[in-house]
């Protein structure tokens, strides 16, 4: 993936409650905030900040590539989570998270024409990012 592939997909992203979807509901997160940046080696990293409905506080960070492959997800104490992403064109990306190296869940995230909203597409739900 060429940095101005990735361009449109750095930047930080907060969570549009009234414009995202989950099935089943309610919402996991009153609050979530995504921060994607470039990083050594071709590499991206992502943090994700969320605030749980009662106030529960949860980070997670993840470095790697957009090749397919498994890199853990760091935050998580009780299991191994990895997630793999690849790109699958310009604005588009496929996300397969493990649990304990069994896929748990398949994600596609797109980013709109103008760069400014990130949709995310799972299991039933659908959930939407605004670039800030």
């Amino acid at each position: 993936m060429t940095g101005q592939a990735q361009a449109p997909l750095f930047g930080t992203w907060t969570l549009n409650l009234a414009k995202s979807t989950y099935s089943p509901g309610p919402p996991p997160f009153k609050r979530a905030t995504y921060k994607i940046e470039p990083w050594e080696k071709d590499a991206v990293r992502i943090t994700q900040d969320m605030v749980r409905p009662r106030g529960g506080i949860a980070h997670f960070e993840w470095t790697g590539r957009f090749d397919g492959r498994d890199y853990a997800l760091q935050g998580i104490e009780d299991y191994a989570v990895s997630n793999a992403y690849r790109q699958l064109d310009d604005r588009t990306f496929e996300v397969v998270q493990k649990v304990d190296g069994a896929e748990a869940i398949t994600s596609r995230m797109t980013i709109s024409p103008d760069g400014r909203t990130l949709t995310m597409v799972r299991s039933g739900s659908t959930v939407v990012y605004d670039k800030q």
